[in-house]
């Protein structure tokens, strides 16, 4: 038997570093699925949602260099987009195969017919459809060179006719080349840097997602410039850590307010690999330095003074030897003591504990943050369970916090757990909200097909907890923000997921001491507090007036009781709006 354009798909994926994709298959995907089959050499995961597989394909590039999820015709591949936009925007090299009706049927408005070029335009690198055996091989090399090069997702339009044709031989490459090229400024720009830094004393490191891979160098940026670091969401879990004496806190909507003054009170602030998107949080009166691997990004957060592209460590190696020693540590000690407070300021909530079902969720991110393995995997729900997360899971020795944080999607978590998990033989937590993990339940039965060994710490506050704040602090009162939950470790158990419950502050540390010692998965259903609020390092006038609005109305609507609630819960919170 000849080999097909489905084989031909196989053979190039496995080149790539593809070990896994994550689909459901029919009708237009069949032809790769036998293909797969034959092989033998990749793995299929049977997810029960489109979107989990593009999320868990994100996560497996995320952690390996490569992900590959596939969408039969239509409804399936369409169901990948929300998973797309996300890992093209957190910069995760993703191929997704969308197969789609014959192609002689294109344009006749046919049975699940899409069109898949302007389908995922807007969540790619790359997208083409392969009308003809031949184009395709020549399309799948550039649909992978472009998502390993760009960082980003490559999309394949793949009709069920085409992927069953007979494979061709083609004049050009049929493999990918994946490149580690040194990236850094030229001398000149270099030297400008150094004058930058040599001249200035209160210099503060603001350190994002791109700076993984340059942990040491980054501090031994801060060693010779006695300077604070400061990080973004995605940056936080290289530098917060008990024995980096420079950290001084996340900046941000989740932050601190050691992490914003340590960013606004320097005379230099030095943004190294991050694009933190909230402006509002950048000094506006100091000077810039901004350093990114991709120069489309420079200045388009703050007035930049000096914009420099490359590679964070690359540039910290060559910079280095430009550097005069600075011995003043004036400004880091103030700030670090502004970061004492602020833990000081957090740690308040977990030692209140909280009451029955009304558990304070700071508590319960403290013990996964003492209790989770130093290396684990920790996926983190968009919304409330963010903040905790932001504020409360540490780094340790090699542990990994990742979540939709670019692109803000619930429900991301769960499917996030599901690639890490099978991607890698580490520990993998996934801290999801009520709301997210309800958006994409079905998929726990991918963790019980697969018998994964995911922990998930279920925030269950029976509520959407972040819209009801925005509501909040936007002087409306919150409506249909409620949510009636079933008992989800029960549901977890018809799933053979070991569930457990925790509806008094007593029983959540030996639930999550259970669930983290089980051999295989669990969920612990933690009964949390809706009135738990989150406030930004410095909340604004506007904030505050709206936040007294909307309890005024409630007040004038009889909630009296909700608002008292709140303000027990949320005493130490409050303290600040005055």
């Amino acid at each position: 038997m000849s080999k097909t354009v489905a084989d031909q798909l196989v053979e190039m994926l496995l080149q790539a570093g593809v070990k896994r994709v994550y689909a459901i298959t029919g009708d237009s995907l069949n032809p790769v699925n036998a293909a797969i089959r034959n092989s033998g050499k990749l793995e299929w995961i049977h997810v029960r949602h489109e979107e989990v597989a593009a999320y868990a394909a994100s996560m497996d590039a995320e952690l390996n260099g490569i992900g590959c999820c596939m969408g039969s015709s239509g409804p399936g591949h369409v169901h990948l987009i929300n998973g797309l936009y996300d890992a093209n925007r957190s910069g995760n090299p993703v191929i997704a195969i969308a197969s789609t009706c014959p192609s002689y049927k294109f344009a006749q408005d046919y049975f699940q017919e899409t069109n898949p070029y302007y389908l995922f335009q807007d969540c790619s690198k790359f997208v083409a459809v392969a009308n003809t055996a031949e184009q395709f091989p020549h399309m799948m090399q550039s649909a992978v060179q472009a998502a390993i090069s760009q960082k980003g997702v490559a999309v394949l339009g793949l009709p069920g006719d085409v992927a069953s044709a007979s494979a061709v031989t083609i004049p050009t490459a049929e493999i990918t080349y994946p490149t580690n090229a040194i990236c850094r400024p030229n001398e000149r720009e270099l030297q400008q840097f150094a004058d930058l830094l040599n001249q200035h004393k209160k210099i503060t490191l603001y350190c994002g997602h791109g700076c993984r891979d340059a942990i040491d160098e980054v501090k031994q940026l801060a060693t010779v410039l006695q300077s604070p670091i400061c990080y973004t969401f995605r940056g936080k879990i290289f530098f917060d850590s008990d024995d980096n004496e420079f950290r001084a806190g996340l900046n941000g909507q989740l932050g601190y307010r050691s992490g914003y003054d340590a960013c606004n009170q320097a005379d230099l602030l030095v943004m190294l690999g991050c694009d933190f998107p909230y402006a509002e949080f950048l000094p506006t009166n100091n000077k810039i330095v901004q350093l990114d691997i991709k120069p489309e990004r420079l200045g388009r957060r703050a007035k930049v003074d000096l914009g420099l592209a490359g590679d964070v460590g690359d540039t910290i190696r060559a910079l280095l030897p430009l550097l005069q020693a600075h011995t003043d540590r004036t400004f880091l000690e103030a700030m670090q003591k502004e970061y004492q407070k602020s833990e000081a300021h957090f740690a308040d909530y977990v030692q209140h504990k909280g009451a029955e079902d009304h558990i304070q969720p700071e508590y319960v991110a403290h013990l996964v943050s003492e209790l989770a393995a130093d290396d684990a995997v920790i996926t983190v729900d968009t919304g409330m369970t963010s903040v905790w997360a932001a504020r409360f899971i540490k780094r340790k020795q090699n542990r990994y916090l990742t979540g939709s944080f670019n692109h803000g999607s619930m429900a991301n978590a769960m499917p996030m757990a599901i690639g890490a998990a099978v991607s890698s033989q580490r520990q993998v937590v996934a801290l999801c909200g009520d709301g997210g993990l309800s958006m994409l339940l079905g998929d726990l039965a991918t963790i019980m097909q697969y018998n994964l060994p995911i922990k998930i710490i279920l925030f269950n506050n029976r509520a959407l907890g972040m819209v009801k704040l925005e509501m909040e602090v936007s002087g409306l009162v919150d409506w249909q923000t409620d949510m009636v939950n079933p008992p989800f470790d029960k549901i977890a158990e018809l799933m053979n997921i070991k569930g457990f419950a925790a509806h008094k502050t007593e029983d959540v540390e030996d639930a999550i001491k259970q669930a983290f010692a089980h051999d295989g998965p669990a969920l612990v259903n933690i009964y949390t507090n809706s009135d738990a609020l989150s406030l930004p390092p410095h909340p604004s006038l506007a904030q505050m007036r709206g936040f007294m609005t909307s309890m005024t109305k409630k007040l004038v609507n009889g909630d009296v009781g909700e608002v008292i609630d709140t303000a027990k819960s949320n005493f130490g919170h409050l303290k600040e709006l005055f």
